[in-house]
């Protein structure tokens, strides 16, 4: 039957990364709150094991912490590590743009606009997951036509670190990085076939989030980092 088709399998380790990570970078598991892979396993209805590899591959993207013995937690968000994310990150969209804006084709420009028309109304309505969502396709445009796995992949791993203060501070600070007018720039640049605009604009919207991180707000940690507060109660969950 025509209907019948392949369904596609999902690993349970990769579930499990994509709820963790989206729980930590929407604050519904804020910095410094403690993870334990059986109240997680439970809340997610998997096994322990997905879980517990979910965590150690938050651990290597820097958005979970651990200490043997002692606790498992959400990290901080510190300044310095969101500089570092966005200036890699921007740097991927510079390169992505200059090779991507040669290969365009009209349907892609469409692409752009249309999420452009989408990310304005959710600014506009304050719903922070439906204006990211809109940003991210039309940078998504660029990286897709780049087709360097190693940009997408650095893309991928940094991204979230940046998310987290977005985020944050989109409802009460109107911040969302770029704006609908500098995207509207880089569409007609891009339309325009002048990669090395496309590129400008996009370093200037990325730009926008390293000195998001310099901005003072209660959320974010000191350069550095901290130790739990001693009352917290020790991770022996094994995560």
């Amino acid at each position: 039957m025509e209907t019948l088709r392949p369904v596609r399998r999902t690993l349970l380790r990769d579930t499990a990364y994509e709820a963790i990570r989206d729980a930590i970078v929407r604050g519904d598991l804020p910095p410094g709150a403690p993870v334990r892979d059986a109240d997680l396993a439970e809340r997610l209805g998997l096994s322990r094991a997905p879980v517990r590899d979910a965590l150690a591959r938050l651990g290597a993207e820097g958005l979970v912490e651990s200490k043997p013995q002692s606790y498992t937690r959400v990290t901080r968000l510190v300044p310095r590590d969101v500089r570092e994310a966005a200036a890699v990150v921007r740097a991927m969209h510079e390169l992505a743009a200059r090779v991507a804006v040669p290969r365009l084709v009209g349907a892609d420009i469409t692409v752009m606009r249309t999420a452009n028309h989408r990310f304005r109304d959710a600014v506009g309505r304050g719903d922070v997951a439906a204006a990211l969502h809109a940003d991210d396709l039309i940078h998504d445009v660029l990286v897709a036509a780049c087709d360097n796995h190693a940009v997408t992949a650095t893309i991928e791993r940094y991204t979230p670190l940046i998310r987290r203060l977005e985020w944050r501070r989109f409802g009460t600070a109107g911040t969302a990085h770029g704006s609908a007018e500098l995207h509207d720039r880089l569409i007609d640049a891009c339309e325009a076939g002048d990669a090395e605009a496309a590129a400008r604009i996009t370093a200037e919207i990325w730009r926008a989030l390293e000195e998001l991180a310099d901005e003072p707000d209660g959320s974010v940690e000191p350069d550095g980092s901290a130790e739990p507060d001693e009352t917290s109660a020790p991770d022996r969950s094994g995560a």
